[in-house]
C-alpha cells in the first residue's frame, strides 16, 4: 500500500474492523516513513453486475451511485453515513444473492426503497420521487397516500 501523504510503500496496520455485514474490512495504517495515518478498505471482488436501465442500455454497477442517491435523499434528516452504508451493502449483497449478472435498474430501486422506508420515510419520499419520477402533484400526494396507509 502506498501512503497517500509521501508515496512510501511501506506501511503498518494499527486497527482491522470488519463492516456489520463482513462484506468490507477497514484497516487503519501508519506510514512508516512520515508516521501519518490513512484508512483503507478493503472489499472481495465479483463478477460485476450490469444494469439494465429503463431504456434498455447496460453499464456496470456502482455503489457510489446508490450512494450519492440516498445522500441526496437524506439531506438534512437524521440519518449517519453508516446508515446510509449499511443500506447500500444490504442492497449489493441482496443483488449478488440472485446470482444474476445483469439486473434491472427498477429492481435495484425497489430494494433501496425497501431499506430506505424502514428507517427514515422523509428520505423515503424524496427518494421515491426520482426513481418513479412523479409526472405531477398528484402522483406525489399517491404516494404519500400510500405510505400513510401503511402507518
Amino acid at each position: 500500500m502506498k501512503c497517500p501523504y509521501c508515496d512510501y510503500k511501506e506501511d503498518k496496520v494499527i486497527d482491522s474492523r470488519s463492516s456489520s455485514e463482513n462484506i468490507t474490512i477497514r484497516r487503519r495504517r501508519e506510514c512508516l516513513k512520515c508516521h501519518r495515518r490513512f484508512t483503507t478498505y478493503e472489499r472481495i471482488e465479483h463478477i460485476p453486475l450490469m444494469v439494465i436501465k429503463k431504456d434498455g442500455r447496460r453499464e456496470a454497477f456502482e455503489r457510489t451511485k446508490i450512494l450519492s442517491g440516498l445522500k441526496k435523499a437524506s439531506q438534512k434528516r437524521p440519518l449517519s453515513m453508516e446508515q446510509l452504508e449499511q443500506i447500500v451493502e444490504k442492497t449489493e449483497k441482496e443483488l449478488e444473492a440472485r446470482n444474476q449478472q445483469e439486473i434491472p435498474s427498477s429492481f435495484i430501486g425497489k430494494l433501496i426503497m425497501k431499506n430506505l422506508h424502514k428507517l427514515d420515510q422523509v428520505a423515503y419520499v424524496r427518494f421515491a420521487s426520482v426513481y418513479k419520477e412523479f409526472k405531477d402533484i398528484e402522483e406525489f400526494k399517491g404516494a404519500l397516500d400510500q405510505l400513510l396507509k401503511k402507518r
